[in-house]
């Protein structure tokens, strides 16, 4: 794809965010407006919304990445994503919505009369939403890099202004249009191309990757260029053509052999392999014949306790997240909010058969990813691998556009619930603390996005989900349905999840997780950090009877009493100390 279609794309998607989004400028004007849309967003809209926001950089570049490095197992992801909103739907979201909170901490506090356990929650939300933003970021900086040359600093700074532009215009209703535009945009940037891949797959013979048991290789000579340095694994010596440094050493075009073993690869190298030579590996991605590669729990130490782990921290993390639970403020009441998640179930659903088919042709056309380890770029990278020609870059500049519609949907959602929770709890004050929190909601992130290393989009959302799933969630299904939940129990359940799984995410992001069952329990923490959380909330809440909400009683009827019956609920404020 030639950069001028490239940035042709981004250009017009980011141009539609903005005017789309200005229209919430002429229709907010109070608190409720900026927070909640004053609660009045129909379901399908809500469900569109949802759908924008949910379906990140993880879901439109990181699973098909995902797929491509390591096989079937990342299935689970899809599923997993999609079935939290069946948890959501079924333990949460129509009592949320009762609650009339405007937050997660506005929550909190209502049922546990507590603002200890508010300030707690606050830290939670906005650590969270920073995790989540962080790979937004760093994702906008690959697809500039990609498809223009822009260094990676350039995508994240592009997102954060059009995000503040649209959250400080119009906060929840703005965002809320925007929303539901790009989740339609992003099913058709990825449908529509897929559609012609799937052709030229055909005409080549429809390979059948399980069918072969070799790992992935060259199928023409190949010149690879390397972006930034890595180091790759080669497992069977070859003769390569390079230019520019190779361990240390400069080349100038000449022929060297790689011997088996690991190989320090500088950035803007270019090195050239035989066509049927085995593709070097990046540093950490498995080799695996194409038949491992299909099947399921094939080759990776503790599969099956990483595959647990993951779809829990994924089906429960949802339901953690403050930019969904937001959402389902907006609602007009809780029967638009079950209807809400039922939809939403069906839009992701569509979704997600798309990334996956992305993965599975990367394998096949686009190989040298595994090398330079930018298999998050397989979707840009493919319409123009396959297709060629004027119409693989008008598919590939779809792509494009699609991607950045993911970054600017999701990280305009993470954006209002964090920019939220920093202006009451922090700021504490109406619009104008509102507008000053969000600044300050993007400032952060995009300064770590920009210092940190290069990691893997969907391993850090996977680490951010795990963060909710050991925190958020025991606090939301215990608060929605056990009366005897006390202010000690949340207090020590959230600290226990977030020092738990919060040390994970370091460990793992900082140095990388160890090999072994260590490494596998820092890599996907979810299995024992949640059950931990759930047990410290009972246990505690058990030894401290006391303290127990004097208004629970009130509080349960509030939470679980239809709202066609006539039971005061207003808009709940939290206590100013």
């Amino acid at each position: 794809m030639t950069a001028a279609y490239g940035l042709a794309g981004v250009v017009l998607v980011v141009i539609a965010t903005v005017l789309i989004g200005t229209l919430g400028l002429r229709i907010s004007r109070t608190t409720s407006d900026f927070y909640v849309a004053s609660r009045t967003v129909t379901p399908l809209r809500n469900a569109s919304a949802i759908g924008g926001e949910y379906l990140s950089a993880a879901s439109f570049l990181g699973i098909a990445g995902l797929i491509l490095a390591y096989g079937a197992d990342m299935l689970w992801l899809p599923v997993g994503w999609t079935g939290g909103y069946l948890v959501l739907l079924v333990l949460v979201s129509a009592p949320l919505r009762r609650s009339g909170a405007y937050t997660l901490p506005d929550f909190a506090e209502a049922r546990l009369e507590s603002m200890a356990v508010r300030r707690a929650t606050s830290v939670l939300v906005v650590l969270i939403g920073w995790l989540y933003l962080l790979p937004q970021f760093q994702s906008a900086g690959l697809v500039l890099r990609t498809v223009v040359g822009a260094p990676l600093w350039s995508g994240g700074v592009l997102i954060a202004v059009v995000v503040a532009t649209n959250v400080l215009a119009g906060g929840m209703r703005s965002i809320t249009l925007v929303q539901a535009f790009q989740y339609w945009m992003k099913l058709t940037a990825l449908a529509v191309p897929l559609i012609f891949l799937l052709l030229a797959w055909r005409f080549d013979g429809a390979p059948d990757l399980s069918s072969r048991d070799a790992p992935p290789r060259f199928a023409e000579r190949t010149a690879v260029s390397i972006g930034l340095p890595v180091t790759v694994e080669v497992v069977t010596p070859v003769r390569v053509t390079a230019d520019g440094h190779v361990d240390g050493r400069r080349y100038d075009g000449s022929e060297i052999t790689l011997s088996a073993g690991p190989h320090r690869i500088d950035n803007g190298t270019t090195v050239t392999f035989p066509a049927g030579a085995d593709v070097p590996h990046v540093k950490g991605t498995p080799v695996r014949t194409d038949r491992e590669w299909a099947m399921p729990l094939a080759g990776r130490d503790h599969s099956i306790y990483a595959t647990y782990s993951l779809i829990l921290a994924t089906f429960l993390g949802t339901m953690g997240l403050p930019h969904v639970l937001v959402r389902f403020y907006t609602n007009p009441d809780g029967k638009a909010a079950r209807r809400t998640t039922v939809m939403v179930l069906s839009l992701l659903g569509v979704f997600y058969l798309l990334p996956a088919l992305y993965g599975a042709l990367g394998r096949l056309y686009t190989p040298d990813l595994l090398m330079t380890g930018r298999t998050d770029a397989v979707v840009l990278t493919l319409p123009g691998r396959v297709i060629g020609g004027l119409g693989g870059d008008l598919l590939g500049a779809l792509v494009t556009g699609g991607a950045v519609a993911a970054f600017l949907s999701t990280s305009s959602g993470i954006t209002v619930s964090v920019a939220g929770v920093l202006a009451q709890d922090i700021l504490r004050g109406g619009v104008r603390s509102f507008r000053a929190a969000t600044l300050l909601a993007l400032i952060v992130p995009l300064g770590l996005a920009i210092a940190a290393r290069e990691l893997s989009v969907a391993d850090v959302v996977g680490l951010a989900f795990a963060v909710a799933a050991s925190t958020c969630c025991p606090l939301l299904v215990l608060g929605v349905w056990w009366r005897r939940l006390t202010v000690a129990g949340a207090l020590a359940g959230l600290a226990t999840g977030g020092v738990l799984a919060g040390a994970a995410v370091v460990v793992t992001i900082a140095a990388g997780p160890p090999s072994g069952l260590a490494g596998a329990l820092l890599a996907q923490p979810a299995a024992w950090t949640v059950p931990v959380a759930f047990a410290t909330m009972i246990i505690v809440s058990w030894c401290t009877p006391r303290q127990v909400p004097p208004g629970v009683v009130r509080m349960m009827v509030r939470l679980h009493t239809p709202e066609s019956l006539d039971v005061d609920r207003g808009t709940w404020r939290p206590r100013r100390v």
